[in-house]
């Protein structure tokens, strides 16, 4: 199991099916080092919910986070107001959860550190 440092430190790798999305019981370990984010009642997505002081620095935000996930070829489904930004993360060619989900949450919560 990688710690966040190491997920970090990791990069996607292509998914086009043919493997097994985690379970429930691979997917907790992960999750738990992930602070904010959740699992989906289905186990197949995780999301965070993140809040800012207006509208500029959501902004600022979605657009760093596009940069770390498209450099990753992982896209997050993602909904947002003026003061907030509500992040996904699955795999859909398994749909269901891969480490590339946890590294992307890894990194969008990289951003927040800086």
């Amino acid at each position: 199991m990688s710690s966040v440092c190491d997920l970090t430190d990791k990069h996607c790798t292509p998914c086009e099916g043919g493997v097994e999305a985690f379970d429930r019981e691979t997917a907790e370990p992960y999750l738990a080092e992930l602070e904010g984010w959740v699992l989906s009642d289905d186990g197949k997505m995780i999301s965070r919910r993140f809040e800012f002081r207006g509208f500029f620095r959501t902004m600022a935000f979605i657009n760093a986070m596009a940069y770390i996930v498209n450099n990753e070829n992982h896209h997050p489904d993602f909904s947002a107001g003026y003061n907030f930004c509500e992040v996904g993360f699955t795999t859909h060619a398994i749909d269901g959860l891969s480490e590339n989900d946890f590294i992307c949450a890894a990194k969008v919560n990289a951003l927040l550190e800086t």
